[in-house]
């Protein structure tokens, strides 16, 4: 019996061509939808996927896109497949807010594209269409990072291509799994941002440090440095010397240096001064710095 975590596609057939039936359409017009919609669908033989992977639906989000739904339809087609059980009946694999906020709208049918995906390919695809939608809050697009690795061995370079993100914007973004469940809550609520959270992810009590950053209403700088003094014990430097030195570098900027060091084997240091600042890659031996430009001059 093969073991289906193993059965690992990689970007053949998996995420580049998957991407392209949850892709929105660039044209606006109900009517260009409707002639690439495979058929028409009475809408109480459609029913949602159970294995969705998101499971926070705006209800204000849901009522604004039944009002435009019941004023223009439904402008993009679901995509479902046959119902694995019931027969007649089909299984959303795309477009579960459409077709909850069309029950909203009281239509009776929905445009609909016929699909034939197994299992593994219907969550695939949901955790995608998922990291594409634009209200998608920080801590539901790792989770959604972390499934498309975990469950089909991608990696973040290979996402970072196929979903037009940098590897460093993913990075950043799974990195805020590491903090405790309560402050991966606040992020998700919106009491605080992921600016905040990632300041927090190295403190040694991020769930206080959270509480105050909320108490107090903190900017992104602010907590930053809250988590840099409880760190050092809140001890300020006394000597000249140490209260010249350059600020702490955010986390953001650490972790963009990791990603670049991982990916030339070198190490890397990154500093900013205003808009501009300077780049440096620090290398052991001529064949290192021959390597380096090898890489430079064929892209990276």
């Amino acid at each position: 019996m093969s073991d289906k975590r193993n059965d690992r596609r990689g970007l053949g057939r998996g995420l580049s061509a998957l991407m392209a039936d949850v892709a929105l359409p660039e044209s606006n017009e109900a009517a260009s939808a409707e002639r690439r919609a495979d058929m028409r669908v009475p809408i109480e033989r459609i029913e949602p996927n159970p294995n969705q992977p998101r499971r926070d639906f705006s209800r204000e989000a849901i009522q604004e896109l039944s009002e435009s739904i019941r004023e223009k339809g439904v402008i993009q087609p679901l995509i479902v497949r046959t119902h694995p059980t019931k027969a007649d009946h089909f299984e959303i694999v795309a477009g579960e807010r459409r077709w909850r906020a069309s029950q909203i709208a009281q239509l009776h049918e929905l445009p609909v594209i016929l699909r034939e995906f197994d299992d593994t390919e219907v969550l695939e695809i949901a955790i995608i269409e998922n990291i594409q939608r634009a209200d998608l809050n920080a801590v539901e697009e790792a989770l959604g990072y972390r499934q498309l690795m975990e469950r089909f061995g991608h990696t973040q370079e290979k996402l970072a291509q196929a979903l037009s993100k940098s590897r460093s914007h993913i990075a950043n973004l799974m990195r805020l799994l590491q903090l405790p469940d309560d402050v991966q809550l606040m992020l998700r609520e919106g009491k605080i941002s992921a600016g905040h959270a990632r300041a927090l992810i190295t403190a040694e009590n991020p769930l206080k440090l959270a509480h105050e950053v909320i108490d107090r209403g903190l900017s992104v700088r602010e907590t930053e440095k809250l988590a840099r003094d409880a760190q050092e014990g809140g001890v300020k430097p006394k000597s000249s010397k140490a209260t010249s030195r350059l600020p702490e570098k955010d986390a953001d900027t650490r972790a963009l240096e990791g990603d670049i060091s991982a990916a030339l084997g070198m190490k890397v240091a990154i500093d900013h001064a205003g808009e501009g600042g300077k780049l440096s890659i620090s290398y052991n031996s001529l064949d290192d710095l021959d390597g380096l430009c090898q890489l430079l001059s064929r892209g990276i």
